[in-house]
């Protein structure tokens, strides 16, 4: 009599796992996130104690569900470990800064801003820029740059 009952059972444990697997293979694409690299930084100085920082980057929205952009900020990582954030410089500004900086060269990509929309599954080229309260020297010799991706939801997709 307990052969059969521990059959039955190690049965009903197998089709439960197999719809619990199923049900979360289905909803794997509906985790809203990006990936992404940042492809290229060039910087400049403003004055002696301000200097400005432009992010070409690369997203990829993996899911099966639209990315609503709400923010862009990026914060910087010194060789010391310490973080500074940036303050975000918006797309008329951006065009300013690049008619009047030479040295940051040519303007690749459109720049990120809130009310974006990344198509699921869409890969694309944007820009940011971004004004930091230290010198360039300092810019110069950081660590790395993390560039965060606010949705309307609440999403928070880092880049590093």
């Amino acid at each position: 009599m307990r052969q059969p009952l521990v059959v039955a059972f190690g049965i009903a444990v197998v089709i439960v796992a197999a719809v619990v697997g199923a049900v979360l293979y289905m909803q794997k694409g509906a985790h809203l996130e990006l990936e992404g690299k940042i492809l290229k930084v060039r910087t400049a100085p403003l004055d002696e104690n301000n200097s400005v920082a432009v992010l070409d980057f690369r997203l990829t929205d993996i899911s099966d569900v639209e990315f609503d952009v709400r923010q862009v900020t990026v914060t910087l990582e010194d060789r010391d470990g310490k973080t500074t954030g940036g303050i975000t410089i918006s797309a008329s500004d951006t065009e300013h800064l690049f008619q009047n900086l030479p040295l940051l060269g040519e303007k690749y990509n459109p720049v990120l801003i809130a009310r974006n929309r990344i198509a699921p599954h869409a890969t694309a080229d944007y820009m940011v820029a971004v004004a930091f309260s230290i010198p360039q020297n300092r810019l110069e010799a950081r660590k790395s740059f993390t560039i965060s991706v606010d949705e309307v939801d609440g999403v928070v997709s880092q880049i590093k």
